[in-house]
């Protein structure tokens, strides 16, 4: 669903008149805690934004019952806390709220210009979206000869942990010359034991996802480095 009633048809004649539209928003959504934190997001153009946004969406077979998505400015405390991203680039967010299980829903955002508008459509599912931030304070410290100890702790976005538990998946490799080798574990904790008998500094980086395989796993954590000494003979 666009935009209800004469505003569709409105901004519709504008593009016509105006010519070619400008850029179609690159909406990305995602569940940052199943099943009541979703959002959807969207970079606004470095040159030329548009004057606003209009957010809506609807269950898909009932594209009548149209609603308006809460936008979060850029920049806002509200928007800083709800994704760590390092993009530079300067992100709309729409919040979700109370998104029913297992439906099929359609977004609808439109950048709205003088005498002109762009809008994407996307359709999706909770589950299909769930995304949850990465782990955060990972560390890595020795354990007995040539062994180390991987630590880390869950999103705190992820409210509910005892209901719908995470797993993760770590990520490390050893630094050198040539192509990088990654090894990847999958475990229920938050911290494991680890052997590596070639000397070296490796990488450690760790990811989470939903217990049931629900959507995708979190983007990697900020890594984290240790060394292995040589041993002496």
């Amino acid at each position: 669903m666009c935009v209800a009633g004469s505003q569709a048809v409105d901004l519709l004649r504008a593009n016509a008149a105006s010519g070619n539209p400008p850029s179609i928003p690159r909406v990305q959504c995602w569940c940052a805690s199943y099943p009541n934190q979703s959002f959807c997001s969207w970079p606004e153009p470095p040159h030329s934004p548009p004057i606003h946004y209009i957010a809506t969406y609807s269950e898909r077979h009932r594209q009548l019952d149209t609603k308006h998505c809460q936008l979060i400015r850029p920049g806002s405390s509200s928007s800083a806390l709800i994704s760590a991203s390092s993009s530079s680039d300067r992100l709309w967010h729409c919040l979700l709220p109370d998104l029913k299980l297992f439906t099929d829903y359609i977004i609808n955002i439109t950048a709205v210009y003088p005498g002109k508008s762009s809008s994407s459509l996307k359709s999706f599912m909770l589950e299909e979206i769930v995304k949850p931030n990465p782990p955060v304070d990972v560390r890595v410290s020795p354990h007995l000869i040539k062994g180390l100890t991987l630590e880390w702790s869950a999103p705190p976005t992820w409210a509910n942990l005892d209901i719908f538990p995470l797993i993760y998946e770590i990520q490390y490799h050893r630094e050198s010359t040539g192509t990088p080798q990654y090894h990847n574990v999958d475990t229920h904790h938050t911290k494991i034991e680890l052997v590596l008998v070639t000397p070296g500094t490796y990488q450690f980086q760790v990811c989470a996802k939903e217990l049931l395989g629900l959507g995708k796993c979190s983007d990697w954590s900020s890594p984290v480095n240790i060394t292995i000494p040589k041993t002496k003979l």
